[in-house]
């Protein structure tokens, strides 16, 4: 009938050929391309590390004189603050209609017809 029949020979597995490999050169070094890898790493970030050092100390005088001036600057310019407000303050002072007739007298050696002169004299 129609049943399934079993195969006439029962599978049976091949028998493959394993290739021996070098394993025991592997097994003595197992973490050496790590170890490689590591050291490597470890040396450029040392070399980085020994420019940036020498960068930074090369800068550094650089960067200590520039701070210098910097603060000889700032002393000037708040000594010539106070200039400039006395020199803002004349100024408005020089355009005040109400103040032009004694910002007049204090330039000119002119006096006012009913003002009398005043001179000193050493004795």
């Amino acid at each position: 009938m129609n049943a399934i029949q079993p195969s006439g020979s029962p599978l049976k597995p091949q028998e493959t050929r394993q290739v021996p490999r070098k394993r025991t050169q592997r097994r003595r070094h197992p973490y050496r391309a790590t170890a490689i890898h590591t050291t490597a790493k470890l040396v450029v970030n040392l070399l980085l590390l020994f420019a940036a050092g020498s960068a930074i100390a090369k800068l550094l005088p650089y960067y200590l004189s520039q701070q210098q001036k910097i603060h000889e600057i700032q002393a000037e310019v708040h000594s010539v603050e106070g200039r400039v407000e006395r020199l803002r303050a004349d100024l408005n002072r020089y355009f005040d209609p109400q103040q032009a007739q004694s910002v007049m007298r204090e330039q000119s050696n002119r006096f006012e017809p009913g003002q009398r002169p005043l001179i000193l004299q050493k004795k």
